[in-house]
């Protein structure tokens, strides 16, 4: 089999920069630590790379695809018990913490990385995602799933080496490795990883964030980003609020693009489409390389394509005869031919008296109360509909009799919360989504709560 085209040329040629986290390297220095890196892994197959937000973390994978090899990012926070799953279960040869990568990227290194990348096909990364139940399963993304997908957002976002990256995601999940970290490196636009909090950067031109990050910003730095080209929101539901604030004090649209680790990025609007006509809840249109359908039955989004993953380690196959990968998300199309996003079927998707009801349409209803600053929707089982519809807001002293009438104006009578609990904050993942499971699971401990 012949080999693939280089996966990260602007670091090959010399014309990529890190900066994170006040550290800089750039050049042909950048490209002298990752091939240090590459050749001291000689014989290491998989190999996992402790993901803390530093330029050796990057400098760490991008010397293991270097060297044909296999890189396992692993969470620098993961409980001792997870990360021992995730080395055993990806039969991980060797583990390059930030230490041991310090040792092996001296700052004068000017090694070039090895010649002659493996075939496209040859796995780039394995990315472990938590699913319903069970331990979190190592999703398979080759070489070419990584090119497909950074090209693609390239094209449809214009996205160019004159273009400096702003963001502060983790480094071991797709939105801030793969398109915030690789991509760079592929692209030869500047990096700037800002830490943990992501502050204004003097000359970003594209910033990345997540939902929940965009709503947290404050005002001033909201105002910062104005000479920006491109914010850019993905990995979780955006909702109205947040996109409203952000266009009021930034002046400018987000982009709300729709990425899984499974698919890597599947729909994204073009800079164009971000006008004041644009379908709300839209996350653009298939992406070149992808193709969707949604499942005639309940909307399920269905993908195939170039971007598309090898499958989830030690298990079957993950796509169906014809290629078609299942993710679990509800779909609809707009008016304007693009992609909405209703959530996800195993927790939006409620089944309530014989009547389905979509958890974002009752969190947009409560969202839209000025009291009501987040939300969230689930479905508890329940004897007599089946499942009922539970909500978890965090709002001030809200009166609940006005806020009753104020949901029945806008919702009908079966998609009413049968139960609404008023928490100080929502649980949420690293990168920011609600942790709906985590909701459902305090409920159970704790029915006394149930309506407070």
């Amino acid at each position: 089999m012949e080999s693939a085209p280089v996966l990260l040329p602007a670091l090959q040629e010399g014309r990529a920069r890190l900066d994170v986290a006040g550290r800089s390297l750039a050049g042909d220095e950048l490209a002298g630590a990752v091939g240090a890196v590459a050749r001291s892994l000689a014989g290491a197959r998989r190999v996992a790379v402790v993901a803390h937000p530093s330029v050796d973390t990057l400098v760490g994978v991008a010397g293991v695809l270097a060297a044909g090899g296999t890189a396992v990012p692993l969470h620098p926070a993961a409980a001792p018990r997870e990360r021992a799953h995730v080395l055993r279960d990806a039969d991980v040869d060797l583990v390059l913490d930030d230490d041991r990568l310090a040792a092996l990227t001296p700052r004068a290194a000017h090694t070039a990385p090895p010649p002659g990348p493996p075939p496209d096909e040859t796995p780039a990364l394995i990315l472990y995602t938590s699913g319903s139940t069970g331990q979190p399963k190592g999703a398979v993304l080759p070489r070419r799933a990584l090119a497909a997908g950074l090209d693609a957002l390239a094209a449809l976002w214009r996205w160019t080496p004159d273009d400096v990256l702003a963001h502060a995601l983790p480094l071991s999940h797709v939105h801030g490795l793969v398109f915030g970290g690789l991509g760079p490196l592929r692209i030869g636009s500047p990096l700037v990883h800002t830490g943990r909090y992501l502050t204004p950067v003097e000359g970003a031109s594209l910033y990345f964030g997540v939902p929940a990050l965009w709503g947290s910003l404050g005002a001033a730095d909201l105002r910062a980003l104005g000479g920006a080209r491109l914010l850019v929101s993905g990995a979780d539901r955006l909702t109205g609020a947040v996109a409203e604030r952000v266009r009021r004090l930034s002046g400018h649209r987000l982009l709300n693009r729709y990425a899984m680790t499974e698919t890597l990025v599947v729909a994204s609007p073009r800079p164009a489409d971000l006008g004041a006509d644009a379908a709300a809840g839209s996350v653009g249109r298939p992406v070149p390389g992808a193709r969707v359908r949604l499942d005639p039955v309940d909307g399920e989004v269905m993908v195939r394509g170039t971007g598309l993953f090898s499958g989830y380690v030690g298990r079957g196959p993950a796509v169906d005869g014809d290629g078609w990968f299942r993710t679990g998300d509800l779909g609809a199309w707009l008016p304007d031919g693009s992609l909405g996003l209703l959530g996800r079927k195993d927790t939006d998707l409620i089944k309530s008296g014989g009547y389905r009801v979509g958890a974002g349409e009752v969190e947009d209803a409560l969202l839209a109360h000025p009291d009501v600053t987040e939300a969230a929707v689930v479905g508890l089982p329940d004897d007599r509909l089946g499942q009922r519809v539970a909500a978890w807001i965090v709002a001030g002293s809200p009166d609940r009799a006005a806020l009753a009438s104020f949901l029945a104006a806008r919702l009908a009578p079966y998609k009413l919360p049968q139960e609404i609990h008023v928490v100080d904050a929502l649980p949420r993942t690293d990168l920011g989504k609600v942790h709906k499971r985590a909701l459902v699971a305090d409920r159970a401990r704790s029915p006394q709560g149930q309506g407070s």
